[in-house]
C-alpha cells in the first residue's frame, strides 16, 4: 500500500499538519500540545488501518476479476452489506452472471454451428457423389446415347436439388442471424393463399387432388407477404406430397381480436406419433418421408412464422390426415 504515491503524500500531509498543530498549541499549553499530538497520531493510525482494509478488499476483488477473466463464473462476491464496496461487489456479481449466460449461449451456438455444418455436409455429400460418378460415366466415349441422356437428366435433377438446399439453408441462416427485415404490411389472407397455391396447380392436377379454400375476404394480418407465402408453400407442399391421388386439401382462415388463423388440412397418410416432436427439426426425415425429402421445408416454415410473432401447431393421426394450425397474433395496442 505504501508503494502508492497518493498514500505516501496523504500520510506525509497528515503528519505535517499534526506536527504543525501540536507546535502551535504548545505555545499556549504543553498538555494541550501532547493531547493534540496523541489525538492526531490516533486519527492517522485509524485512517491508515481503514485504508489498508479497503486496499485488501480491492485486492480480493481484483483476484475475483482475474478468476472471472479465466472463465471461472461460479464465484459469488456478494456480501449483502451497505457501502461502496458492497455495491461494487454486487455489480461485479451481476456482470459475472451475464458473462456466464453469454458463455453458455456462445457454447450452444458453437454446438449448433457444428451440427449444422455436419448436417449440411451429409446432405450435400449424396448428390455430389452421385454427380461425380455419373460425370465419370459420361466421359466414356462408348456410352450409349440413351444412357448419356439419362445420366445428364439425373445430374440436372441433382443440381436443382442442391441449389434448393443451399438456397433454403441461406434463408434459414439469415433468419437465425436476425438479418431478415420482415415487412409489416397488411396482408389479405385470401390473396396470400392464392399466391401460395400457384406452384401446385400442375402437381395437384397430376394427382387429381382438389383444394377447398374458405374464409372471408376481409381477413388480414400484418406481416411479410413473400416470406409468409414461402412458409405456406412449404406446408402445402408437405400436404400435397403426403396426400394420395384424388385426395382433398382444405384451407380455411378466420380472424378475431387476438389473432388471424389459417388452417391447412389434408386427408393423407398422416404423421406417425413418434415423428411429431421432431417435425420442425432441421434435416429430420420421418418414417413416411419420401426418398427425395431433405427435411428442411417445415423447419423453414416454422422459422418464418415464429419470426413474425406467429405460432404453428400440428395435429395428425396416422392414416387420417394432418392439420396445420397457424396463428399470427395482432400487435398490442
Amino acid at each position: 500500500m505504501l508503494r502508492n504515491r497518493e498514500i505516501r503524500i496523504l500520510i506525509v500531509t497528515m503528519c505535517t499538519l499534526s506536527l504543525v498543530g501540536a507546535v502551535v498549541v504548545a505555545f499556549f499549553s504543553t498538555i494541550a500540545a501532547v493531547f493534540t499530538f496523541i489525538t492526531s497520531a490516533l486519527l492517522i493510525a485509524s485512517s491508515f488501518l481503514f485504508t489498508n482494509w479497503r486496499y485488501r478488499e480491492i485486492e480480493k476483488l481484483s483476484g475475483y476479476l482475474r478468476q472471472i477473466s479465466n472463465g471461472e463464473y461460479s464465484l459469488d462476491v456478494r456480501d449483502n452489506q451497505e457501502g461502496e464496496l458492497s455495491i461494487l461487489k454486487s455489480h461485479i456479481y451481476k456482470v459475472t452472471i451475464m458473462l456466464s449466460e453469454q458463455s453458455l449461449l456462445l457454447q450452444e451456438d458453437k454446438i449448433r454451428l457444428t451440427d449444422a455444418i455436419s448436417d449440411i455436409s451429409h446432405q450435400l455429400k449424396t448428390p455430389l457423389t452421385s454427380m461425380m460418378m455419373m460425370a465419370d460415366l459420361l466421359s466414356d466415349a462408348e456410352l450409349p446415347a440413351l444412357k448419356r441422356t439419362e445420366f445428364t437428366n439425373t445430374i440436372h435433377v441433382q443440381l436443382e436439388r442442391t441449389e434448393w438446399l443451399v438456397t433454403s439453408l441461406l434463408k434459414l441462416s439469415k433468419i437465425d442471424a436476425g438479418t431478415v427485415p420482415f415487412k409489416k404490411d397488411c396482408i389479405v389472407v385470401g390473396k396470400l393463399i392464392q399466391k401460395s397455391l400457384e406452384p401446385f396447380h400442375i402437381p395437384m392436377d397430376i394427382k387429381a387432388q382438389t383444394v377447398s379454400v374458405k374464409g372471408e375476404e376481409k381477413v388480414s394480418f400484418f406481416g411479410d407477404l413473400n416470406w409468409t407465402a414461402e412458409a405456406l408453400i412449404n406446408i402445402i407442399k408437405n400436404c400435397v406430397e403426403h396426400t394420395h391421388e384424388g385426395g382433398v386439401i382444405t384451407i380455411s382462415f378466420s380472424e378475431n381480436a387476438l389473432f388471424t388463423e389459417v388452417l391447412i388440412i389434408d386427408n393423407g397418410k398422416g404423421i406417425p406419433r413418434e415423428d411429431m416432436p421432431y417435425l420442425f427439426k432441421r434435416f429430420y426425415k420421418g418414417k413416411n418421408a419420401s426418398e427425395d425429402s431433405i427435411g428442411i421445408g417445415l423447419a423453414l416454415a416454422h422459422s418464418i412464422i415464429t419470426s413474425q410473432s406467429g405460432d404453428i401447431e400440428v395435429k395428425s393421426e396416422e392414416g387420417e390426415g394432418t392439420q396445420f394450425r397457424i396463428k399470427f397474433y395482432k400487435p398490442a395496442i
